[in-house]
């Protein structure tokens, strides 16, 4: 398919994109899209939704901090002023659970091990619910943990707060909020992707404590002091608990063969130099 059927309909009226939750990463997705025709940017203050068809949207925003489904996603489709044309979703690698350091594909089987996770796995169901009985295309990013510029643990480091020990520290996965955008463009934009589910990630499985040594070293900082995981059991949140008691090594290929994804950042090195304060982080243009 062209680049001119990809954006625009039948009629030839550019596409409108619809960035739900132009937040961090939606920021960035919608200044990529604004070359290619009129986006919508909506936030928290957004209450009318006016935007003319045809229109695709790709939904940022994050299920609420309690219950067990996203009431957000549900309210936000009920009050689309028509049906759009394909509806990304950023979901989360949480969804899989705890695999004991084990490789995670598509197909595995979710078994999602928190609320928080269970929020996620409940709005994937509900968009595809919604969708698929009305012909609208839907695709599912199941996106591990975003880095970049002013989100890098450097607060953390300052205060000397202590790190799992590596020996414990089970793989990691990651991605650059700008490898991030990118993929969400291709994800709204391609035709391969329609009503596909893709793993998202760098493909650097650097631990979590390697990932802060390693941005202590690149800063200037001193490093984190290790701790194995029944002393920290005590000084950590039960949401940061979670995170370092779940591991698993979450496979792209999906990603890197059909969307034909190529990092700008492959490694944990490259994304947190470009992440540093002052380093600047160029946004490739569409």
């Amino acid at each position: 398919m062209s680049e001119m059927t990809a954006t625009q309909s039948p009629d030839k009226r550019p596409r409108t994109f619809v960035v739900a939750g132009a937040g961090y990463t939606g920021a960035r997705v919608a200044e990529r899209l604004a070359v290619r025709g009129p986006v919508f940017s909506l936030t928290r203050k957004a209450q009318t939704l006016k935007f003319a068809a045809p229109f695709d949207v790709i939904y940022l925003v994050p299920p609420p901090a309690t219950g067990a489904t996203d009431p957000r996603l549900e309210r936000f489709l009920a009050t689309l002023p028509a049906n759009p044309g394909r509806i990304v979703y950023i979901s989360t690698t949480g969804v899989y659970g705890d695999a004991g350091g084990a490789t995670v594909t598509e197909d595995t089987t979710p078994a999602p091990a928190t609320d928080r996770a269970r929020r996620r796995l409940s709005a994937e169901a509900a968009l595809r619910a919604w969708c698929e009985p009305r012909k609208i295309e839907w695709v599912i990013l199941r996106a591990p943990g975003i880095y970049g510029p002013g989100r890098l643990p450097l607060d953390r480091l300052q205060r000397s707060e202590p790190a799992l020990a590596e020996s414990q520290a089970g793989p990691g996965n990651r991605i650059h909020v700008e490898d991030l955008a990118d993929i969400c463009v291709s994800a709204l934009l391609k035709p391969e992707a329609r009503n596909r589910i893709y793993n998202v990630g760098d493909g650097d499985h650097t631990t979590s404590t390697a990932f802060l040594v390693l941005v202590a070293k690149l800063a200037g900082l001193s490093p984190p002091l290790q701790l194995p995981l029944t002393q920290l059991q005590a000084l950590k949140s039960n949401v940061v608990l979670s995170f370092l008691g779940e591991s698993r090594c979450v496979d792209t290929t999906s990603l890197r063969q059909e969307l034909g994804f190529h990092p700008r950042y492959p490694t944990a090195e490259a994304g947190i130099r470009a992440s540093l304060p002052g380093a600047g982080s160029q946004v490739r243009r569409y």
